[in-house]
């Protein structure tokens, strides 16, 4: 959970010299562009251990339930550990986290073990948290107040670009080597040697990533001490179980915040296996992988126009005309077979561009004092991450068809669409305790 920053600073800087607060900003850019493509590399990694491990969908998706479980219990411990060690010093932890994970990979690719994988993301998830946790206040506090809007809008682009160039690359990567092999016919040692085969490329692929995450630790704890006059609050836990058993707002925008991560991962995790079908397009996982980068890359070109469509139309009718259109998108998908399948469903990325930070912010809307609050209890529903993907391999397993497990992420925006028309006909009295 971000916390507001307080202390005394200096142009905004927290007193760092100019200099030092135009390179911390640089670095900083840099990471959201490198931890975009981290989290969402989870969606290749999906498709390439379904054939290496002889998965169900369900079995599959536990690649994201491992990853984002650790968003429901790292985050509210980071917000203290931010309040005591300092934004750039956690910064510096939280890099020492990922990199100390991605290593685990060498480990679990040497020995072929699905378990050793899903250890290794959990922990790389926590690492995530913690950087997460300090970006926001990070970019803000680097520069004058009045631009901040701007430059949380410039990182965020930042993210979006290197998800898409991460996954489009990571598929030739991670999915470049991949073969199918008959597990019925073959010895439990062809099959642990097929394993440890294909799980090869994964170990050096997260071996260079540990690399990066311990140079961008060594490039932040250089300038360590530059946002020493910018302080954390404490992690604000007290009165965040009566604020979410009070607030209608709240709780209905938790639910979105959770039904949307949950849909958009869902999509994202599970396009490798969709695109695949002999009824979609019948792809290859390279293949297949690099069209999931247009899924991301959608939401890329939507956040750089949203902020012209916002300023136009209530945050509350965008929510649900966005999330109408993704329902219509998947509809099409579902019912239509060749390119027409596949290409309405990379479409839903366009309409997701928008949802989180329009969600989060109706959610917490007039809030007040009890802010930081609100803002735990809306991180925490990011672990819809990793409970709507596993429901959406499970109906997939259960049906035996892909398809039908698309009714999974439209029950999903529909819930948004209503919560944004719930949201035009309630306005926010201000006061922090909507019934």
């Amino acid at each position: 959970m971000a916390a507001p920053i307080t202390g005394t600073q200096t142009g905004g800087t927290g007193g760092a010299t100019g200099g030092q607060a135009r390179t911390v900003l640089l670095l900083a850019f840099a990471v959201f562009f490198i931890l975009g493509g981290v989290t969402n590399i989870n969606d290749l990694l999906v498709g390439k251990f379904r054939p290496m491990f002889q998965l169900s969908h369900a079995e599959a998706n536990l690649v994201q339930m491992a990853f984002f479980i650790a968003y429901a219990l790292c985050s509210i411990p980071a917000g203290i550990v931010m309040a005591r060690l300092g934004y750039i010093r956690t910064f510096v932890l939280g890099f020492v986290m990922v990199a100390g994970a991605a290593l685990l990979f060498i480990p679990a690719s040497n020995s072929g073990s699905f378990g050793g994988f899903l250890t290794a993301l959990f922990f790389i998830g926590a690492g995530i948290t913690v950087l997460q946790v300090a970006m926001n206040p990070v970019i803000t506090t680097l520069g004058p107040v009045e631009t901040s809007h701007s430059r949380l809008t410039f990182a965020q682009a930042f993210n979006s670009i290197g998800v898409t160039l991460m996954v489009y690359g990571g598929a030739q990567v991670l999915l470049g080597d991949a073969k199918p092999i008959d597990a019925a016919s073959a010895t439990a040692e062809q099959l642990q040697a097929y394993r440890v085969e294909q799980g090869a490329s994964i170990g050096h692929a997260y071996m260079w990533l540990a690399v990066v995450m311990l140079a961008m630790a060594a490039l932040f704890w250089l300038f360590r001490a530059a946002l020493d006059g910018a302080k954390a609050e404490e992690a604000k836990v007290a009165g965040t179980w009566d604020l979410f058993t009070s607030n209608r707002r709240v709780q209905l925008g938790a639910l979105c915040i959770f039904t949307y991560v949950g849909a958009e991962v869902a999509i994202g995790s599970n396009m490798i296996a969709y695109l695949g079908d002999q009824s979609v397009m019948g792809l290859g996982m390279e293949a297949a992988g690099k069209l999931v980068a247009f899924y991301w890359g959608g939401a890329m070109i939507g956040r750089l126009l949203g902020g012209f469509v916002l300023r136009l139309f209530k945050p509350g009718r965008v929510l649900t005309a966005f999330a109408a259109t993704a329902i219509l998108l998947i509809g099409l998908s579902a019912m239509s077979s060749g390119n027409m399948a596949a290409w309405t469903l990379i479409l839903v990325g366009f309409c997701n561009s928008l949802m989180f930070p329009t969600i989060f912010s109706l959610g917490t809307e007039g809030l007040g004092d009890q802010t930081p609050q609100g803002s735990g209890i809306m991180c925490t529903a990011i672990v819809g991450g990793a409970l709507v993907p596993y429901l959406f391999g499970t109906v997939a397993d259960m049906t035996g068809n892909i398809r039908m497990a698309l009714l999974v992420p439209v029950v999903c925006y529909a819930i948004i669409a209503m919560f944004g028309a719930w949201t035009v006909k309630h306005p926010s009295s201000g006061h922090g305790s909507e019934a």
